[in-house]
């Protein structure tokens, strides 16, 4: 059993990370290397909650600048998310890594409705916990989302899987003079304007003292080597 250094984790995936080399939805086969990873760390003795985004089926924000109403604009995006959280369930169980999605909107013909004595049961017994439909209400991104499950879910960290190793100054794919950071406080994230998650985000993990892992989820091994400590990645902390 791998010596982990965050046993439970809410891990946060954006919803473009599902999407592969493809410009629209779901490639599969990027989902199933997730789930890979996913099922790897679980089997590692890490007990995994998780919040997908929901931006390669709809997001809030670019519909309500397109002219929608914002609330119906966001209702639709965590409807998009509960897409993407059925799509990673389903792949974790085909690879045969038991998981449920619990969605913060109640439809109980497609998923479990989300509630937090359940969502506990559900990772002391083994399983996979995907919290699909945001927090439920609009004008909440799915950043805020994670952090409030992973205050609900006593979890040890919250991991967010990005495509770089970490948070940098600035977009290091534009600018080769970006700093990266190995350590920041919440309070410097803020001040600074590094756009780890929204400053709602930011603000529960600091009033509940969640550090926030900021990691690439790229790597073969990329979840497991940062529960376990030894991975590259930023931690915002006090």
């Amino acid at each position: 059993m791998t010596e982990l250094k965050y046993k439970r984790v809410l891990l946060k995936m954006s919803g473009e990370a599902l999407m592969g080399d493809e410009p629209f939805g779901l490639h599969m086969p990027t989902v199933e290397r997730y789930a890979n990873l996913i099922g790897d760390a679980q089997r590692k003795g890490a007990e995994i909650a998780i919040v997908v985004g929901g931006g390669n089926i709809f997001r809030g924000l670019k519909g309500a600048a397109a002219g929608m109403e914002r609330a119906s604009a966001d209702y639709m995006g965590m409807l998009a998310t509960i897409m993407n959280a059925l799509a990673l369930q389903n792949a974790l169980e085909t690879l045969g890594t038991p998981a449920r999605t619990l969605s913060a909107i109640p439809m109980p013909t497609v998923c479990e409705p989300y509630s937090r004595p359940k969502a506990l049961r559900h990772l002391e017994k083994g399983r996979v916990v995907i919290f699909g439909g945001g927090t439920g209400n609009p004008y909440f991104t799915t950043d805020t989302a994670a952090a409030l499950r992973a205050a609900e879910m006593k979890c040890d960290c919250l991991a967010k899987a990005t495509q770089v190793d970490g948070v940098y100054s600035a977009d290091p794919k534009f600018d080769p003079e970006a700093k990266r950071y190995d350590q920041l406080s919440y309070r410097q994230v803020l001040a600074d304007d590094l756009k780890v998650m929204d400053g709602a985000a930011i603000a529960l993990a600091r009033d509940n003292r969640i550090p926030i892992v900021v990691f690439s989820i790229g790597g073969e091994h990329s979840l497991i080597d940062v529960l376990s400590g030894q991975g590259t990645c930023t931690t915002v902390t006090n």
